[in-house]
């Protein structure tokens, strides 16, 4: 039988989608537009059977009424007539995970952009569908239009991963670039991405990395072969960075990128979500605005790019459609990439990958004080591989300091911070990144 019989023959995939805010909307409008595409590509046709969403009377410039309407997402999720449970509400409890549980146990399929459900409850919902013959997927919860979990469970499968790394949080990207090309203060810009709604409700979500670390915990698990373990990710937001660490290291030749990586150690599982300097000419360093990059490297496929819209109605629904479809065609693999039950429990590791570091110093204008700071390094076993001052204000009696050392281990460089202060030459706080090799 040919793919258009397929498609006009069989019956439809039904689904249920919980969620009309930007990602669901943006859903409905694909398949609406593609119907007949979807048909050919799927094998059959796929068809909204009812939505539910909080206020019913928004208008979302889109025509619901051929759907049925649930007020609960429960009640969606176990309708006889939805095959496929689409949850787009988000977040980690409540009623996602009830009516996503929910969902499983009923026996349907599920397809979620939840990547903060993935990250805490992951193990246990791959446990649920595989137990009751069923698949959740998730390529939308993972930088947005860019289909990395396919990559990482098909496409990449011969591998061995030997790390991961990316930015994966298109608002902190934007207000890092924005910084640089418009000089301004990290506070500017930090409301002018409040004003233009790219922010969460909670802004801690975004500057604050948690949002990377929930994607990050999920890329972890497929490369690695471990259970999601988002509460052992290392993770530090972008509120410390000033525009003077962006000029500096620009100065030097690095960007600054709020950076999520993750690697298998003798010592166990190394996850990060940290600011990091990477060199400019990088594809990383050159990654502007609100765009995603996600970067592995494989032990026979050596690294791959990957590089995309990381958010919006277009890119997180085309990644929503792609599992719609996968299911469609009868597609049936594990959550993770292998068994639920084969997921090791990951022993975390905090990172010990030995890395040069930028250091930013306000010293003060004092007989002897680079020596003293030069001093605290040496006597912590850092070498100093570059270093610039700046001029002395003078109002405030100080200059900045800039430092680049050569490889050296998290533990050093944090002695080394702790210690500064105490030369009595350092006015506040010095700041330190790492600069990761990409």
């Amino acid at each position: 039988m040919s793919a258009q019989n397929q498609g006009q023959n069989a019956s439809p995939l039904r689904l249920g989608i919980a969620g009309l805010g930007t990602v669901g909307t943006g859903t409905v409008k694909i398949i609406q537009k593609h119907a007949a595409l979807l048909a050919l590509r799927a094998g059959r046709p796929i068809t909204v059977t009812a939505v539910c969403a909080r206020d019913r009377r928004k208008n979302r410039d889109l025509d619901l009424s051929g759907y049925g309407w649930e007020e609960d997402a429960r009640a969606l999720a176990l309708r006889e007539d939805v095959d496929v449970f689409v949850e787009l509400i988000g977040g980690d409890e409540g009623i996602a995970r009830e009516a996503v549980t929910a969902a499983l146990r009923a026996g349907k399929d599920v397809v979620t952009a939840n990547k903060a459900l993935l990250a805490i409850h992951g193990q246990e919902l791959a446990e649920l569908a595989e137990a009751n013959g069923r698949v959740i997927r998730f390529e939308a919860a993972v930088a947005g239009g860019i289909p990395v979990i396919k990559a990482m469970t098909e496409s990449l499968s011969g591998n061995e991963i030997r790390r991961v790394m990316g930015v994966m949080n298109g608002t902190c990207n934007y207000i890092l670039t924005r910084m640089e090309s418009a000089g301004l203060p990290y506070e500017e810009v930090f409301e002018e991405a409040r004003q233009l709604g790219y922010l969460e409700a909670d802004p801690t979500l975004d500057v604050g990395g948690i949002d990377a670390s929930h994607k990050l915990a999920i890329l972890s698990a497929i490369a690695f072969g471990t259970r999601p373990s988002f509460d052992a990710v290392e993770i530090e937001g972008i509120e410390r960075v000033s525009i003077d660490d962006i000029r500096r290291a620009a100065d030097m030749g690095y960007r600054i990128k709020l950076l999520g990586v993750a690697q298998m150690t003798g010592r166990g599982l190394e996850q990060r979500m940290s600011p990091c300097l990477v060199p400019a000419d990088s594809p990383l360093g050159q990654l502007q605005g609100g765009t995603n990059m996600v970067v592995i490297e494989g032990d026979a496929v050596g690294q791959i790019v990957l590089r995309g819209a990381g958010a919006g109605e277009g890119p997180t629904a085309s990644a929503v459609m792609s599992d719609v479809v996968e299911i469609a065609r009868g597609v049936r693999m594990p959550s993770f990439g292998q068994p639920a039950a084969t997921l090791a429990r990951p022993q975390p590791a905090r990172t010990a990958v030995p890395a040069a570091y930028y250091i930013r110093l306000q010293l003060t204008d004092k007989p002897g004080a680079l020596a003293k700071v030069a001093t605290v390094l040496g006597d912590a076993g850092i070498s100093i591989d570059r270093m610039r001052q700046y001029g002395h204000s003078r109002t405030e009696g100080v200059a900045p300091v800039l430092i680049v050392t050569h490889k050296t281990t998290p533990e050093a460089i944090d002695h080394a911070i702790e210690a500064l202060p105490r030369t009595g030459v350092i006015a506040g706080e010095p700041v330190e990144l790492r600069i990761e090799e990409v």
